[in-house]
């Protein structure tokens, strides 16, 4: 009944629009992998995907922070394992989604996630810093979406969400490594979605300004900088990570099946300047 209803989206919208609402961002039967999932937004988005139905494979380098959360999300009374991998090593890329579909029979969506920063001018920052940033940032991105990418081009379909920044859009001073990351990821997610639409798997960005999570405290407690971001933010204040949930459920749901290559910014406006 349900499919059915689905595929008069546009005329049962209009008859019977209550009935589309919910089913739209049900991802009840899918499975998503979360990298950097331990803490911050990762933790939001993984947390996010199981309360609107979603099983989890939640994965970042820090074991004790993964079990925390698999723990929460059985309580919301979703199946979730975790899987520890550092998304720089190609073969523990591939070894994840491999573990990833043993453990839970299929993959369906896939939020790249795991980021660093450091935070320096230009002609202070090395090559070495500069080369991490990437190797995490953009590097990981790859490898990731291209070890899930093989196993959902084969099964006709998925879901790929790459988490990007107001950074992959405008430049701030000392950012020359995570701009640098960001903008590449805004490229790679329109090629990805070229290259798999046939596939029907969709590859989409989410671009999210500064929320306040423990990772960004440094910055929220510096007070010429908080006052900067506040400012600069026609909101006059900084993202709440619930507020990224609707949007990955939106990316990672049946409602955004024709949206592709696109990046949803989730910043306040900061970008509408």
């Amino acid at each position: 009944m349900q499919a059915a209803l689905l595929q008069r989206a546009p005329e049962v919208a209009l008859e019977r629009p209550e009935l589309l609402g919910t089913a739209l961002f049900d991802l009840s039967g899918r499975t998503a992998i979360v990298t950097g999932a331990g803490r911050g937004l990762g933790r939001t988005m993984a947390l996010a995907l199981a309360a609107a139905g979603a099983d989890v494979v939640a994965t970042s380098r820090s074991p004790g922070e993964l079990e925390t959360l698999v723990a929460e999300i059985g309580q919301l009374g979703r199946k979730a394992v975790a899987c520890p991998c550092d998304v720089t090593d190609e073969a523990a890329c591939a070894a994840l989604v491999e573990q990833a579909a043993a453990a839970m029979g299929h993959i369906d969506i896939l939020v790249n996630n795991a980021g660093i920063n450091i935070r320096k001018p230009v002609l202070e920052l090395s090559y070495a810093e500069y080369q991490d940033v990437l190797r995490t940032n953009l590097h990981g991105y790859f490898l990731a979406a291209r070890a899930a990418g093989r196993l959902m081009v084969a099964q006709g379909s998925g879901k790929v969400i790459n988490i990007s920044s107001i950074l992959g859009k405008v430049g701030l001073a000392s950012q020359g490594a995570y701009a640098s990351s960001k903008g590449a990821i805004e490229q790679l997610t329109k090629v990805l979605a070229l290259e798999w639409a046939e596939a029907n798997v969709q590859v989409n960005a989410i671009g999210p300004t500064y929320f306040e999570t423990e990772l960004t405290r440094p910055l929220f407690e510096d007070p010429a900088r908080h006052d900067f971001i506040t400012e600069r933010t026609p909101m006059k204040r900084w993202g709440q990570p619930h507020e990224l949930a609707g949007a990955v459920i939106f990316l990672a749901s049946r409602a955004s099946d024709y949206v592709t290559g696109h990046t949803l910014m989730v910043d306040g406006g900061w970008t509408a300047w």
